[in-house]
């Protein structure tokens, strides 16, 4: 269920930025002086940080932020282990599932994985020690919160739409794209795409969730925000809405608009990839996050972002119950384990400051929640996304997320047999319901 790119930062696309000078550290149990603040970490204490940005700017950015933290706060040594995702993600649950081990501050994606660690009283809550930054990020830390208390504070949230060739689609005669297309105009960019002999979208069905990005979205679009947190409490995804969605993803599904191979099509990986055949201009379209534009320069020979590079929302639905501004997305946190040192609190407020999320900005190592820092993303094909996500609608967390891994694994492989051609929109239910009832 892990994702290179999705649960990672979009790495430096190109920009550059002055280091950070030194700057005081914080909010929340921050929000004291420095002398207050050196004095809580009761001298010599260590911080192990653990996090992504394993390469490049953004590992040499985070060396720096630790070191600025260091020297604003003697006595205080910040321990930065930076991993590649998936090695992260897979001694993130060792450690978790051990009950020891858990690094002072890590990255969390929120959802059902949040919620066990803090049932099994692995996370700080972090609601009152780091008021002012909760305060701060407010828009976004409800998918960190349980039962009204934030568990771990968001400096990345990006949403998934359709990243498209701008080229290909003059090509195709397709010269006025809407940013939130009906599903009629929608079917009609595939129309025109495959007409004009375009294979019109990739998708990286081989490795299932970029699949289930489709029935994810079908879910946000038929069903009100408040119907689907009801679900997910009860288990009970009775309401037609659910079905609804699992019939607009065949809907698509019947246009026959992916790329050939699709169902053994990796997400990111190589030149054959669903981003890599975006990347080598050999197809219209792809249903991916904020991700993508560093993930498609990557892909490229020259390492950069094409300029060519669109963006347009999930299409809406006639009649559908979502309301139009909803998206599908997520993002990741920084949760501070229970038995951290005040100090550690301090560092992940210090994370969220203007200055730091700013130099993120500045990186294009994603999404900032920071206000302050939202006017700093460099790369404006990234940047586009910023007044869609805070345009007033609800951020739906991607759902396998959500739900946790022993249901999400369950959704997910249901939509894949629905993809091709071996299940229907019961199917998908049936799993999600089958899975939430075996964990209770």
């Amino acid at each position: 269920m892990t994702r290179k790119m999705r649960g990672a930062s979009a790495l430096a696309l190109g920009a550059s930025i002055a280091l950070l000078a030194t700057a005081c550290a914080g909010q929340g149990t921050a929000d004291q002086d420095d002398d207050e603040t050196t004095a809580s970490a009761g001298g010599d204490t260590t911080v192990e940080w653990w996090h992504n940005s394993n390469t490049g700017e953004g590992k040499e950015y985070y060396d720096q932020v630790a070191a600025d933290f260091e020297e604003a706060n003697p006595g205080v040594t910040v321990q930065v282990e930076a991993m590649q995702h998936e090695d992260m993600v897979t001694k993130l649950q060792a450690a978790m599932q051990a009950g020891s081990d858990v690094p002072d501050v890590f990255m969390s994606r929120g959802g059902g994985e949040l919620a066990n660690d803090v049932d099994a009283g692995l996370l700080r809550d972090l609601t009152d020690d780091a008021a002012d930054t909760v305060e701060t990020v407010s828009a976004f830390a409800g998918q960190y919160s349980i039962d009204d208390r934030v568990y771990a504070l968001p400096f990345s949230m990006g949403i998934v739409g359709f990243w498209y060739n701008q080229n290909l689609f003059e090509e195709a005669g397709i010269t006025d794209v809407s940013p939130s297309p009906t599903i009629e105009e929608f079917a009609g960019y595939v129309d025109q795409l495959e007409a004009a002999g375009i294979d019109p979208i990739s998708v990286g069905a081989g490795d299932k969730w970029p699949a289930a990005h489709y029935w994810y979205y079908g879910v946000v679009r038929e069903c009100a925000f408040d119907t689907v947190e009801a679900a997910i409490e009860s288990g009970d995804y009775s309401d037609e809405c659910f079905l609804r969605a699992g019939e607009d993803v065949q809907e698509i599904l019947a246009k026959e608009p992916f790329n050939p191979g699709f169902l053994a099509t990796g997400a990111q990986e190589g030149p054959t990839s669903a981003s890599g055949l975006l990347a080598s201009e050999r197809v219209g379209m792809e249903l991916a996050g904020h991700w993508e534009p560093g993930v498609v320069g990557g892909l490229r020979e020259d390492g950069e972002v094409p300029d060519w590079m669109g963006w347009f929302a999930f299409p809406t639905f006639t009649g559908q119950a979502g309301a139009p501004t909803d998206q599908m997305g997520g993002g990741d946190a920084w949760a501070v384990s229970q038995d951290a040192p005040d100090a550690a609190v301090d560092f992940a407020a210090y994370l969220l400051s203007d200055e730091v999320q700013t130099g993120f900005a500045e990186l294009d190592m994603g999404l900032p929640t920071n206000p302050a820092a939202t006017g700093s993303i460099s790369n404006q094909t990234l940047a586009q996304l910023v007044p869609v996500r805070d345009g007033g609608g609800q951020t739906q967390l991607y759902l396998d997320t959500r739900l946790g891994q022993s249901v999400g694994n369950a959704m997910n492989d249901a939509i894949a047999l629905m993809f091709a051609g071996e299940a229907g929109p019961q199917d998908v239910v049936d799993a999600i319901e089958d899975a939430a009832a075996a964990q209770q």
